[in-house]
């Protein structure tokens, strides 16, 4: 895990992204001070632009001083933290509970118990659970406004009783999001046993669930815990005047800013970390985020074996590989979480595990996407243009087009999208950024700081593999016109440089939807290159790869070739 230090200054009066300095995080062992990777970082970026940003007591000096020392703001990100302890609490599993799992699944967090009014255990049960687990914080929901009161205080019994029985620095926090009625009653039920915050009700109505004004409470008491177990960050949130972030929040900012951009169209936005995985989808106002933690692709490998098996991640690689190869991978990883792919080997066995990371998250994301999501075929990924991609397996592969591949066997886009790519993972820090100044994160992007990996043509329909299901006359920049028969299950791409621009007329054949009305319904389409060009995958939706072991091997050699060159 890295620590990054971000430059942006006024250039030709429009602020533009300058540079980057990194170090290794330093937030757990041996140092368990996040400071000296932060110090580390912005030593790195005063060598990389000549500019002094600290003192000589290694103090930050901020607002900047005569000579251009300094700088006048500073935004803070924090991502590479354990997640939180979090146990939820509400009266019926499937609705209070389970929006309290909703709201701590937007910071780093892991749920390690639930209690609600449907649990069988007796209360001195709850207590040991309580007491073993030593959670950091319980989230409490239930009761609409003006609803249940008695049942949501009863809840409360096995939380005070194990507080009581705790020392004092083990006890956990407690956040109240339930019938505000009794919130009063709440605090002054537990406020001589923890730290008790309130927020407002996530269940107004047993049908609505409202997660919006809880979230900025969650934020600030994630902020609060984390400062208190380790001083770096509790300097670094005084360098930030309260305002240090969890990276997944500024990175969702940012993705809710660039649906605004154009409201008929929905905004996909992927961060693949080393500890967790974040997924961000807007569109027309509508804002859904999940924070998949301990879903990485560092010292948290071992947890995607829960969701996936061995033999699915080495059905992925270009190169036959056993289980055995892939577990040994794993526990290679786990050892050295920060080493990166030496070989192409490495590098496809890391694209594996990340396809498999990002299936399982998606497979729980799209249950949280409304149905006014635009949609090419239903039970498919909604219709997302652009789709954009952070962290540094994906965005800043070695080979961009096996990267954008995996992205294409993971998420299975339908119709057109765009690919974008984070290539300095500038997105959680522009987000932290707005907050302080609205608009340098829009000058910034219109830089062009999001690098395309190409635009995406996946045809939508059924028709036997071979059948001829698309046609495409390309209008290139030289003046060319080009012809090419898609056939079902096709990989190809259309050569385009970076930035050059070619129209596109789609025929689609047979009743496939390519996103531009329906079945059948066709129409001109212009694109911009990318690394990548033009990708046409008319491999199916959804896809499946081929049972015979043999046939599987050579379809993902043939499709790595495709997408080889960049």
């Amino acid at each position: 895990m890295m620590t990054r230090a971000f430059f942006f200054d006024a250039v030709a009066n429009s602020y533009r992204f300058v540079a980057v300095g990194e170090a290794a995080s330093t937030y757990g062992p041996p140092l368990n001070d996040a400071s000296e990777g932060v110090r580390g970082a912005i030593d790195d970026l005063q060598q990389k632009t000549g500019r002094v940003f600290v003192n000589e007591d290694d103090m930050l000096i901020s607002p900047t001083i005569p000579g251009g020392l300094g700088v006048d703001t500073v935004a803070a990100t924090v991502s590479a933290v354990p997640p939180l302890k979090v146990m939820t609490v509400g009266l019926l599993d499937d609705i209070s509970v389970q929006s309290a799992r909703n709201l701590a699944s937007t910071v780093y967090a892991q749920i390690v118990d639930s209690i609600s009014m449907n649990d069988r255990r007796k209360l001195a049960d709850k207590i040991d659970e309580i007491l073993r687990l030593r959670p950091d914080l319980i989230i409490v929901a239930g009761g609409s406004e003006n609803g249940a009161s008695k049942s949501v205080l009863k809840l409360l019994d096995p939380i005070g009783l194990a507080c009581y029985l705790m020392p004092d620095r083990q006890r956990p926090t407690v956040l109240f999001a339930g019938n505000s009625g009794v919130a009063a009653e709440v605090r002054d039920a537990l406020n001589n046993l923890s730290i008790v915050s309130t927020a407002p009700n996530l269940r107004p109505t047993l049908e609505s669930e409202q997660l919006g004004p809880a979230e900025g409470e969650l934020r600030s008491l994630f902020r609060k815990i984390h400062s208190a177990r380790n001083p770096g960050l509790s300097e670094l949130d005084a360098w930030t005047s309260g305002r240090l972030l969890p990276g997944a929040t500024g990175f969702g900012r940012m993705i809710r800013f660039i649906s605004k951009n154009d409201a008929h169209k929905a905004v996909l936005g992927v961060d693949l970390g080393a500890s967790s995985t974040v997924i961000a989808a807007a569109h027309d106002g509508d804002f859904r985020q999940r924070i998949y933690s301990r879903m990485g692709i560092g010292g948290s490998l071992d947890a995607v074996l829960r969701h996936t098996t061995l033999d699915k991640i080495a059905g992925w690689l270009p190169y036959a590989a056993s289980e055995s190869d892939v577990r040994d991978y794993i526990l290679d990883k786990l050892t050295h979480p920060h080493t990166i792919p030496m070989t192409a080997e490495d590098a496809a066995m890391e694209l594996a595990l990340a396809r498999e990371i990002l299936r399982a998250a998606m497979i729980d994301m799209q249950r949280h996407i409304p149905a006014t999501f635009p949609e090419v075929r239903s039970g498919l990924l909604p219709a997302f243009e652009p789709l954009i991609v952070s962290g540094s397996t994906l965005a800043n592969a070695a080979n961009p087009g096996h990267a954008l591949l995996a992205l294409l066997d993971a998420l299975e886009p339908a119709g057109v999208t765009v690919v974008l790519a984070d290539v300095n993972q500038l997105l959680a820090a522009l987000g932290a950024a707005s907050e302080i100044n609205a608009i340098l994160p829009v000058q910034v992007l219109e830089s062009g700081v999001l690098k395309s990996l190409g635009t995406v043509i996946s045809p939508v329909g059924n028709a036997r593999t071979g059948s001829l299901i698309l046609r495409i006359r390309a209008m290139l920049p030289s003046g060319e016109e080009r012809k090419i028969d898609v056939k079902q299950g096709m990989l190809t791409t259309i050569p385009l440089e970076v930035g050059q621009r070619a129209e596109l007329h789609l025929q689609p054949l047979l009743r496939y939807d390519v996103g531009l009305g329906g079945p059948g319904r066709g129409g001109t389409l212009k694109v911009v290159g990318g690394r990548m060009g033009v990708v046409i995958d008319a491999r199916g939706r959804p896809l499946q790869l081929p049972a015979d072991p043999a046939k599987r091997l050579a379809a993902v050699q043939k499709w790595h070739a495709v997408m080889g060159k960049s």
